[in-house]
């Protein structure tokens, strides 16, 4: 109990203080390692070292690598032209373009932010310009933007794969039927939004033009073709397939479609770098601070005091779910898989529930976190694009909100939505 108590008064007073979580982290488990008489500085630097020092997650900065790649070589560009020449002249035609354009941007950069940020830039003008409503326009955009972590390729898959040891290969493939339940489940939400306030549509495009558009994108639309293929082939790992997807990128943005230019190349592999190195100094943090929860048996306790569910499978997912979703108000999505990921998983492997379903679980109710107040990243990244007030993105967010809470429940209640698939395709 005492040890709980420790990891949570350190864990939250450090983030209310405003600590980056990574320094939280860390502090957490000197916390630990001093409450256990185990104070070591030896032993935290080589478990923060440890923490990146790991080939799965060399995946990480090449698909962050790949996701900037495409938002700046054309691909994020071409892909949402392609879904406004087929769809975009249905009433509220640009936010089916929107959920389709998410959809195949998902598979292929697998992080929720770059997907959002090239949406938003892209398609907010242009609902502004046919008077859709700010507020529903970017909850569309935002709730759009976090399909990119369910559908391969997935870097918050490869992070949970690795801190749980659960099989990447499966938790890429547990995410694809879903990923699709998600934007069918956006495209119902939007269809009722666009009835209600009468949105207005696009001009329809012939089918001359249709066929340019799809020829314009069709190296775009052959990332994810590589990918999955590549991945249910057995042609390369989920580590070798985010090299492919980034070398991939970049050919076709310099050679094929020829917008990245050298100099802006660098600019490229700059932010890649940036954003790398936070995820990678907060793997190494959260790697101390595992070390010291097991060390504490913190997982055995936790067991203890979910024993009256272990033997409801289904209740015990319920319950974890509503937790993870609490959780995910106040925490982004990284932290979350490496503060919670090596606690719960062993749990759910106690309550007999498949590790891959509870991973893509875990995952799932970690990206409706994304979307939901007062941390909601993806909600700030299109506030910051469309020059909005956090409470414009917010209240155009909860109807969509609403609907994958509904779909969270389906998932609980009827698991064989994502195992059913899964056992087909692998």
């Amino acid at each position: 109990m005492v040890v709980t108590l420790i990891f949570l008064a350190v864990l939250i007073g450090g983030m209310v203080i405003g600590m980056p979580i990574a320094h939280a982290l860390i502090l957490t488990g000197v916390a630990l390692m001093w409450h256990l008489d185990f104070f070591d500085t030896q032993l935290l630097a080589q478990n923060l070292q440890a923490g990146f020092d790991n080939f799965p997650l060399l995946a990480v900065p090449f698909f962050i690598l790949a996701g900037e790649l495409m938002n700046a070589g054309g691909l994020s560009r071409r892909i949402i032209d392609l879904a406004r020449a087929f769809v975009g002249h249905i009433p509220g035609g640009l936010g089916y373009v929107a959920i389709g354009a998410a959809v195949l941007l998902a598979s292929m950069s697998g992080s929720a932010i770059a997907d959002t940020a090239a949406l938003a830039t892209i398609l907010l003008p242009m609902m502004r310009d046919q008077k859709y409503p700010d507020s529903y326009s970017a909850g569309l955009l935002a709730s759009g933007g976090i399909i990119a972590p369910i559908i391969p390729p997935s870097m918050p898959f490869v992070i949970y794969g690795v801190t749980t040891n659960t099989s990447i290969s499966k938790l890429f493939l547990s995410g694809v039927v879903p990923g699709l339940f998600m934007g069918g489940f956006l495209i119902a939400a939007w269809w009722f939004i666009a009835r209600k306030y009468q949105l207005t549509s696009g001009e329809r495009v012939s089918w001359g033009l249709r066929l340019k558009a799809l020829a314009k994108s069709f190296w775009a639309m052959m990332m994810p073709v590589i990918i999955l293929g590549g991945l249910k082939g057995g042609v390369f790992t989920p580590t070798e397939a985010a090299v492919v997807a980034a070398v991939y990128a970049l050919f076709v943005s310099m050679v094929v479609y020829r917008e990245m230019s050298w100099s802006r190349l660098y600019e490229v592999f700059l932010g890649a770098s940036k954003t790398t190195a936070v995820v990678m100094f907060l793997c190494g943090a959260a790697t101390v601070t595992a070390y010291m929860i097991t060390l504490a048996d913190l997982p055995n306790m936790l067991a203890d005091s979910f024993s009256g569910l272990l033997d409801q499978p289904m209740l015990f997912m319920a319950v974890m779910m509503l937790f993870l979703l609490v959780v995910g108000t106040a925490m982004d999505l990284t932290p979350t898989i490496l503060i919670f990921g090596p606690v719960c998983a062993p749990l759910a492997v106690k309550a007999g529930i498949d590790p891959v379903y509870f991973g893509f679980m875990f995952i799932y109710v970690g990206c409706i976190g994304l979307i939901t107040p007062p941390v909601g990243t993806v909600q700030n990244v299109v506030a910051g694009v469309g020059r909005l007030r956090m409470e414009t993105v917010i209240k155009g967010t909860n109807p969509f909100l609403m609907v994958y809470v509904l779909l969270a429940v389906l998932f609980v209640i009827f698991p064989q939505l994502v195992t059913g698939p899964l056992k087909w395709m692998h």
